[in-house]
């Protein structure tokens, strides 16, 4: 399910908009300003942001730019909800780092299709599509791990399971997993699986990328779950 975080003061605007996606399937955050508004980036990272203009102490243009210059969020899908409609303003919010931008009043309709078509673009192109977090490259069509040390490239050999759980962690980073979620998204069904058979797969695919000095990738959130790092500094190189 993926995570919306609407960024609003007026109350009554946020809920619309809270109602139309969770309706849509979505999972919702509201903040109901700047601040708050990074608190919740900051805490979990979600898939796109709704970012009002006008917001109380700092702009939405300002907080964009602020996302914009930092790597952990340098990424995160952005459209602009604003009352301000001229050209000028809408190549303000572009510039500023905003990925679709749309005026007040508005139609939730058109919002949720904007919110649907931002999050296409952004996935990646296919479920077979290479990624890469800090040098450590993950290729589905190959079967293959491999970490970047310089001029090399050392290979890391990993199970079968493991080699799922980091593919789906590397395509979801920064975001905090419960190990429900991990066994639903990683596992399937299995519904007689113990979660804390999610702890066993995560321990041998921290002594996998040990090697390749990666283990920190994978961080525990005490009380929560797992996620996969993109923060500098964490992994050696």
């Amino acid at each position: 399910m993926s995570l919306v975080l609407v960024v609003e003061d007026e109350s009554a605007i946020a809920e619309l908009i809270a109602i139309n996606l969770r309706h849509a399937g979505f999972e919702v955050a509201i903040a109901a300003d700047a601040d708050a508004a990074q608190a919740a980036v900051d805490r979990v990272l979600p898939d796109l942001v709704v970012l009002d203009w006008m917001l109380p102490s700092q702009s939405g243009v300002q907080l964009a730019r602020r996302w914009r210059a930092d790597a952990r969020t340098r990424e995160l899908p952005l459209i602009m909800l604003t009352a301000r409609a001229e050209e000028a303003d809408k190549i303000t919010g572009l510039d500023a780092g905003a990925d679709d931008y749309l005026t007040k009043p508005f139609s939730t309709k058109e919002l949720m299709a904007r919110i649907r078509a931002v999050l296409r673009r952004k996935a990646p192109e296919a479920l077979d599509a290479a990624v890469e977090v800090l040098g450590l490259r993950l290729d589905p069509a190959t079967r293959r791990v491999t970490r970047r040390q310089g001029e090399e490239m050392r290979e890391v050999k990993v199970g079968p399971t493991e080699f799922r759980l980091l593919h789906f962690l590397m395509t979801h980073p920064e975001r905090v997993h419960s190990r429900a979620q991990l066994l639903d998204r990683v596992w399937g069904d299995h519904v007689f699986i113990e979660e804390r058979t999610v702890d066993v797969h995560v321990k041998r695919l921290r002594e996998a990328l040990a090697p390749v000095n990666c283990s920190g990738l994978i961080e525990t959130v005490r009380g929560a779950g797992y996620r996969l790092t993109q923060q500098l500094g964490t992994v050696p190189a």
